[in-house]
């Protein structure tokens, strides 16, 4: 999730970083497990195929064995960081949600609204939670 904070105003940029903070070990597993499940995925089937249909010849049990638990394990690394990112998309929610919930400045019932449009559109959190630091942003520039 880490968002291009170039055109963000400081109050923005500083509550994206403590998000990017909270959520980099995620993505750094998520990023591991993606990069090495594509290879084991990939050089796993091409082996199997060509050793079962082009040449059926050439095959033995021991590699048929190596090949398909190399692409087992591949496919367990997808399925893992498949899982991480849905835990980077809850962590995320939980932490925009806190954070929303700890402002002083914006009355409960504008509260309220942002947490309720996050949870029904947890894609468009970030979105949301922007627009809610710049509305609490003008409550603070009106004291």
């Amino acid at each position: 999730m880490n968002l291009p904070i170039t055109d963000m105003p400081n109050f923005v940029k500083k509550e994206v970083d403590s998000l990017n903070e909270t959520l980099s070990p995620f993505i750094k597993k998520v990023s591991k497990y993606s990069f090495w499940a594509f290879p084991f995925i990939t050089l796993s089937l091409i082996n199997l195929f060509f050793m079962l249909v082009v040449m059926p010849e050439t095959r033995t049990t021991i590699s048929l064995i190596i090949y398909a638990v190399l692409g087992a394990f591949g496919f367990a690394l997808s399925k893992e960081a498949k899982f991480q990112r849905k835990e980077i998309l809850k962590v995320s929610e939980s932490f925009i949600v806190k954070r929303i919930k700890k402002s002083n400045v914006v009355t409960d019932t504008i509260k309220e609204r942002y947490i309720k449009s996050i949870k029904e559109q947890p894609a468009l959190a970030m979105n949301n939670f922007i627009r809610f630091l710049e509305e609490e942003n003008r409550f603070i520039a009106r004291e």
